[in-house]
């Protein structure tokens, strides 16, 4: 490295792990490496920094194998890192794709499940408490964006902290000591000193909204409405960050006043409660119950004492007037078995399950079907095929409504869109003969079934109700 760039990076770096006391003299370091440039630049800031502070720093790589030969050499990449640099060097591999497809996870959050529980693993190994992750101020910004898309409270849009426990094993810690740096500071130390590492072209793939925010919205936002957008978000997610935690700590002593039975004079009652508290004190019990303390569930409940509100089979929530979460089991109620398959001979027929009538048709698609009469539906008949059940919805049932990009469970888009739970079981689906969900009652076609350019016969599905 030379001097001049080195002094200065290093002495933030150094300042930064001083001042938020990351990593005593005499700490065991396990750095975690993934060969590209912020965890080169975390190695080797942390290789020159430990003599001075006597640490002892071990390397550990995870082969995602998510781009095949890339990926391996990656992985024999910081091996030989480690060699030269005389540490102990730990890898691991993991099936990315498998663990997505078994646990219906995302791609990024299986690798991320998968990474996690192998450096806590060596970290138990090898008896080492502290892991050092390279993440930096554009991940920061990057994961703002991220969570505020999907509607994250103060404590998500507050992002990464400098030290935080494993979400494998609470008694690992893990450090970030390039927090404060940008990438672009990182790609300069690291040009300017000769650094060599490895691009992970998966990066710059549009297909990960991540990478989205990175390479498309992030350079608007900067070319178009703020110049330095990073520093603003980074701003207001510090601000965010601190209000979120003076509300969480709020909810907390409260909490703790009510659990041990202070006078009622000295506890004020939830309703006197600021909302930001109110929810919080709502969150703090529904977490530890394993219930979805999602906005819309912490606000039925704050908004209505006393109402019981359904959170899954068998099982509804309530709070009382002082805040206090109740569960209440009940009878679930059962599925309705009632299933009709039907063969599509002809140009168009009709059937009937239960009150619901369905008028179909088979007819020629131009590229242009006009305006959608009430309750009828467009299909490509040639993606439905020859054979459809008609059923209610089942336990496990998954569908991808138009405009997703993948399928998600049919019970969490009933609960998005407030259909109570006996409703659900009364609401008819249609699969294709191979059990693929098409159409649900109330709800958007499948995505997989609408009509494209490429469609050349369209399936016209009418519906209606019978007179009781």
């Amino acid at each position: 490295m030379q001097a001049g760039c080195v002094s200065h990076i290093l002495q933030r770096v150094e300042a930064s792990i001083q001042q938020r006391r990351l990593l005593p003299r005499e700490q065991k370091i396990l750095v975690a490496v993934s060969g590209g440039v912020d965890s080169m630049v975390l190695l080797h800031a942390l290789h020159v920094l430990a003599q001075a502070n006597r640490w002892s720093l071990s390397v550990a790589h995870f082969n995602h194998r998510l781009r095949g030969r890339a990926s391996d050499a990656d992985e024999a990449f910081v091996r030989q890192t480690a060699k030269k640099m005389g540490l102990p060097f730990f890898s691991g591999r993991g099936d990315v794709f498998g663990l997505a497809v078994q646990s219906k996870l995302s791609v990024e959050m299986a690798a991320r499940n998968l990474r996690h529980e192998f450096l806590a693993r060596v970290a138990r190994q090898e008896k080492l408490s502290v892991v050092a992750l390279a993440h930096h101020a554009d991940d920061q910004v990057e994961l703002f964006f991220l969570r505020w898309l999907r509607g994250s409270g103060g404590e998500g849009l507050a992002g990464m902290k400098w030290r935080s426990s494993s979400p494998v094993d609470k008694k690992i810690s893990l450090v970030r000591p390039l927090l404060g740096l940008t990438k672009a500071e990182l790609l300069v130390l690291a040009r300017e000193n000769k650094m060599r590492f490895r691009h992970d072209a998966s990066n710059d793939s549009a297909d990960y909204l991540r990478n989205r925010i990175r390479n498309d919205l992030l350079p608007r936002l900067r070319k178009n409405y703020q110049r330095g957008v990073e520093k603003t978000v980074l701003r207001l997610m510090e601000i965010v960050g601190a209000e979120a935690e003076f509300a969480s700590a709020a909810a907390r002593n409260w909490l703790e006043n009510k659990s041990v039975k202070r006078k009622a004079e000295s506890v004020n009652g939830f309703d006197q409660l600021s909302v930001a508290v109110q929810r919080k004190v709502l969150q703090r019990q529904l977490i530890p119950a394993g219930m979805p303390a999602d906005f819309e569930l912490i606000e039925q409940l704050r908004q209505s004492p006393g109402k019981f509100v359904s959170v899954g089979s068998g099982l509804s929530i309530a709070r009382n007037g002082d805040g206090k979460i109740t569960l209440r089991k009940h009878a679930a109620a059962a599925f309705n078995a009632d299933e009709l398959k039907i063969k599509l001979s002809g140009r168009a027929g009709r059937f009937e399950l239960g009150a619901l009538e369905i008028y179909w048709a088979v007819k020629k698609y131009s590229g242009s079907r006009g305006r959608s009469p009430h309750q009828t539906e467009f299909f490509d008949a040639d993606k439905i095929g020859g054979e459809i059940i008609l059923r209610h919805w089942r336990a496990g049932d998954r569908f991808q409504p138009i405009g997703l990009k993948s399928a998600v469970k049919l019970q969490d888009l009933f609960m998005n869109a407030k259909i109570p739970a006996a409703r659900r079981r009364e609401l008819v689906l249609a699969t294709t003969g191979t059990g693929e969900i098409f159409w649900v009652e109330g709800l958007r076609i499948g995505e997989k079934f609408k009509l494209t350019g490429q469609t050349r016969r369209q399936f016209v599905w009418k519906q209606s109700k019978m007179a009781a």
